[in-house]
C-alpha cells in the first residue's frame, strides 16, 4: 500500500491505495477547472458588457480596453510571485487566498463612485488573478501523467472561457435589468464560492514530498529567479512565449471587439452579439479539451498544436478584414472558429510549457512564461480599441492581430525541434 503523509503546507492526500489517489485525481481536475471558471467570471464578462459599460460610464472603446487591461497589469509582477510562492508553498492557501481577494474587490468595486475608482478596483482583482493559472495548472499538472496531461490540463484551461460562457450569458442581461454595479456583485460571489471550493477540495498527491511550509530561503529564491530567466532564453521556450504572445492576443481581440463588431458592423442587435460571444466562448471550451487531447497523441505533439491554431486564427482574423465580416451569415461562423482556435489553443500551450520546465520548477517557469505573455493582454486591449477609435472600423485591429501572428509563426516554426516531452516521475527521452 502506497505510504501517504499529510502535507504540511495544507491538507491531507487521500488514504485507501493507488487506486483511491488515481481516482481523486479527476476531485483535483473539477476543483482547479471550477475555481478558474468562479475567478474569472466577471474578468471573462467585461467585453459581453461592452455596451452597457459604455453607456453608464459613458467611456470610448479605448478606456473599454482599459478597464480589461486593468485586471491584467498586477500580473506583470504577480505572475512571478505566485510562482515563487507555489515552489515553496501548498496550491491550497496561494490559490485558495488570491481568489479570496478576487472575490473581495469585485464587492469593494461595486461601490465604485465612477471609472477611474473602477480601473483600481480591478487592478486588486488582477493581484488576487495573479495565483489561480499558475497554481491551477501546477496543481493538475502534479497530478497527471505524461499520457494524460494535456487532456487534463485542456479541461482545466476550458475554466477561462467556460465562465466566459457564463458571463457573456448571465452578466449583460443582469446589467441591463439591475446595473452595472449588480455584475460585480455576481462576480465577487461567483469568486467566493471558487475559493471555498479549492480550499476544501485541494490536496497533494501522494508523492508529494513531506516539506516544512516555507522551505527554502530568499537566497535560494533570488537562485530560482535567475534560473528562470536563464530558462526563458533557451531557444525552445522562447519559441513557446512567442506563440503564446500572438494566440492571446488573438483571445483578447475576441473578448474586446467581438460584440461590438456584430452590434456595429453586422448590424446585429446587443442581445444577438451577446448570444455569438457565449458561442464563441463555448467553442473555446470545446477547443481547449479537444486541442490538448489530440496533442496527447498527435505524433507532432504539444508544438504542433498550437502552431495548427496559429495558422487558423490567422486565416480567420484576416477573414474579418473582408467583406465577409460585415455580413452576419459569415461573421458569426468566424467567431465561432476563432473561438475554437484562438481560445483553444491554451490546453495544449500551457502543457508545453509546464512539461519544459526543469524538474521542482514547474511554478516558477510557469510564472515567468505567463508573464512575459502578459505583457500582451495588458497592452492589446486598449491598442485595439485605440484603433477602433481613430480608424471608425474593426478591420485595422483584425488586420494588426493577423500580422502578428504570421510574424511569430515564422519565427517558431524555423530552427530546432520542440523539446522532448516529460511524463511525471520519467526524464525526458
Amino acid at each position: 500500500m502506497t505510504d501517504v503523509r499529510p502535507h504540511r503546507a495544507g491538507g491531507r492526500a487521500p488514504s485507501g491505495g493507488p487506486h483511491r489517489a488515481d481516482r481523486y485525481r479527476w476531485t483535483i481536475l473539477g476543483a482547479a477547472t471550477f475555481t478558474q471558471a468562479a475567478s474569472g467570471f466577471f474578468v471573462q464578462g467585461i467585453g459581453a458588457m461592452g455596451i452597457h459599460l459604455q453607456r453608464g460610464l459613458d467611456l470610448s472603446t479605448a478606456q473599454l480596453g482599459f478597464l480589461l487591461s486593468a485586471t491584467q497589469i498586477v500580473p506583470l509582477a504577480g505572475l512571478l510571485v505566485a510562482g515563487e510562492l507555489l515552489d515553496r508553498y501548498s496550491e491550497r492557501w496561494v490559490v485558495g487566498t488570491g481568489t479570496f481577494v478576487v472575490a473581495l474587490s469585485l464587492g469593494l468595486g461595486s461601490l465604485a463612485p465612477g471609472y477611474v475608482p473602477l480601473l483600481g478596483v480591478l487592478l486588486i482583482v488582477g493581484a488576487g488573478y495573479s495565483t489561480v493559472q499558475p497554481g491551477g495548472s501546477k496543481s493538475v499538472a502534479s497530478w497527471f501523467a505524461g499520457s494524460q496531461r494535456g487532456l487534463a490540463m485542456g479541461i482545466r484551461q476550458a475554466g477561462v472561457p467556460l465562465g466566459g460562457v457564463l458571463a457573456a450569458a448571465l452578466l449583460p442581461l443582469l446589467a441591463a435589468s439591475a446595473g452595472w454595479r449588480a455584475t460585480f456583485v455576481a462576480g465577487g460571489a461567483a469568486a467566493l464560492l471558487g475559493a471555498a471550493v479549492f480550499l476544501c477540495l485541494h490536496r497533494p498527491p501522494p508523492s508529494a514530498s513531506d516539506l516544512p511550509a516555507g522551505a527554502g530561503d530568499d537566497a535560494r529564491a533570488g537562485e530560482r529567479l535567475a534560473s528562470g530567466l536563464r530558462t526563458l532564453r533557451e531557444p525552445a521556450i522562447v519559441k513557446i512565449v512567442l506563440s503564446g504572445t500572438a494566440l492571446v492576443s488573438v483571445h483578447c481581440g475576441i473578448n474586446v471587439l467581438t460584440v461590438l463588431h456584430l452590434h456595429e458592423t453586422a448590424s446585429l442587435g446587443a442581445g444577438a452579439a451577446a448570444l455569438v460571444l457565449v458561442a464563441a466562448q463555448g467553442a473555446g471550451v470545446a477547443g481547449r479539451i479537444c486541442l490538448a487531447a489530440w496533442s496527447d497523441r498527435s505524433r507532432f505533439g504539444r508544438h504542433g498544436t498550437v502552431m495548427t491554431c496559429m495558422v487558423a486564427t490567422t486565416a480567420g482574423t484576416a477573414a474579418l478584414t473582408t467583406p465577409l465580416g460585415h455580413a452576419p451569415a459569415a461573421a458569426c461562423p468566424l467567431f465561432l472558429w476563432l473561438g475554437f482556435f484562438g481560445i483553444g489553443w491554451y490546453g495544449p500551450w500551457v502543457a508545453h510549457v509546464a512539461e519544459s520546465a526543469p524538474p521542482g520548477r514547474t511554478g516558477s517557469v510557469l510564472g515567468l512564461v505567463m508573464a512575459v505573455t502578459q505583457v500582451a493582454i495588458v497592452l492589446v486591449p486598449p491598442v485595439l480599441g485605440l484603433l477602433r477609435d481613430v480608424t471608425h472600423g474593426f478591420a485595422p485591429a483584425w488586420a494588426l492581430l493577423s500580422v502578428m501572428t504570421v510574424a511569430a509563426l515564422a519565427l517558431t516554426a524555423r530552427g530546432t525541434r520542440p523539446p522532448a516531452r516529460r511524463r511525471q516521475g520519467v526524464p525526458a527521452r
